[in-house]
């Protein structure tokens, strides 16, 4: 009866709806096949991409909620990685199957990439210190998480997008340098990984902001930044709650394979209608971004009303950490196994966009609190990245 309790309240008619929807238009890609393999007229071929990238978004919003769902039951930071992984994930899918399609793609990684970090370090960050910060006055990040987050950030940055400019060919790392790259970048997210989920888990809290019982303050006034403590390990929660655990798993995988199965048409189709329309080649990866990380950014919206900053922080730092330390080496290892050229330098313009973004991020989160006014900074960087793409 329990069981049965559990996979009622798991398996939603929202759920059935989304899991029909995604399965259901896969089958009919795979019957429409010859017919999208041909050359489309261009109003049959906006209506297409659009119906595919409806059911992608419809499927990535269910992606979150159950991912959210398992945040809540687990706790942070443990909940929020699995929401960050779970949209990753999809990132890293919708690229790959651009550069496994047809045509040439040797700088999707690299626009993807930096389109998801402007949208954000800025965009998402920005509307949610602007939002937060007119509904509450007093909000305060954990500085030594987004400390950790900003340090990974400027190294995984700097290997992504200068490094390949100075010491490789082209824009691209050589066949010998990718190795390392690989290696290096995987062993330093892991090592990320190991300390936010262990020692260093108190880090990625929220903080107990003034007049909260359980702040200490000083003899200035001042509150210490202090964490909840954590009453229940996770291996606990898991055991108690294994059967909802498993279903809401079993449905976030089943939810996002109908993502991975329509990603490659919609690649195919999405170059070649920026092609007919002439648009320019960063376009697509800025494109796949928000596709990708629409759902993250009403979830961190909800949360900065929530007064919850340091979510905010865990899903957007967290997950930008997640994307380069993840996306790098997945595009070179395809790169490596396909004979595929990934350019990755990025010019002059959005290396200083990239830095001044950077710095901005750290003169934010290193005060005493978070603003709204600090959100309209990080708004106006978007704003002028926007600008860059179309000048």
């Amino acid at each position: 009866m329990r069981t049965q309790h559990i996979l009622r309240g798991v398996l939603t008619p929202a759920v059935i709806i989304r899991l029909a929807l995604g399965w259901g238009a896969f089958i009919a890609t795979l019957v429409a096949q010859p017919f999208l393999a041909a050359h489309l007229p261009t109003p049959a071929l906006v209506a297409v991409l659009g119906a595919i990238v409806a059911v992608i978004i419809v499927c990535a919003f269910g992606v979150v909620v159950e991912a959210e769902h398992l945040a809540h039951r687990l706790g942070d930071p443990y909940g929020t990685l699995i929401l960050t992984l779970s949209i990753v994930l999809i990132e890293v899918i919708l690229i790959s199957a651009v550069m496994l399609g047809p045509g040439e793609h040797a700088t999707i990684a690299r626009d993807s990439v930096m389109a998801v970090s402007m949208i954000i370090l800025n965009l998402v960050v920005g509307a949610s210190l602007l939002i937060g910060g007119l509904r509450h006055r007093d909000i305060r990040a954990n500085s030594t998480g987004v400390s950790t987050y900003l340090s990974l950030l400027v190294v995984l940055g700097t290997v992504a997008f200068a490094l390949p400019g100075l010491i490789g060919e082209g824009g691209a790392y050589t066949a010998g340098q990718e190795i390392p790259i690989i290696i290096l970048t995987v062993i330093l997210y892991v090592a990320f990984l190991t300390r936010q989920m262990g020692a260093q888990r108190d880090d990625f809290k929220e903080v107990v902001s003034a007049g909260v019982t359980g702040a200490a303050p000083q003899g200035d006034g001042a509150v210490v930044q202090q964490v909840k403590p954590e009453r229940v390990s996770v291996l606990a929660i898991i055991s108690e709650h294994r059967s909802e655990v498993i279903a809401r798993a079993l449905v976030l995988v089943m939810t996002v394979i109908p993502i991975v199965l329509l990603s490659h048409d919609m690649a195919s189709l999405l170059d070649d209608g920026l092609d007919r329309a002439g648009a320019p080649i960063a376009l697509s990866g800025i494109l796949i971004a928000m596709i990708v990380f629409l759902p993250e950014t009403l979830t961190a919206i909800r949360a900065a009303i929530g007064g919850e900053i340091q979510r905010v922080s865990n899903l957007c730092h967290g997950a930008l950490v997640s994307t380069v330390g993840l996306t790098i080496p997945a595009v070179l290892a395809i790169g490596l196994f396909t004979g595929q050229t990934v350019i990755l330098a990025e010019n002059p313009t959005n290396l200083v966009l990239l830095g001044v973004t950077l710095l901005l991020t750290l003169t934010t989160f290193s005060g005493k609190r978070v603003t709204a006014l600090h959100g309209a900074a990080h708004l106006m960087v978007f704003v002028l990245y926007g600008m860059t793409v179309f000048a």
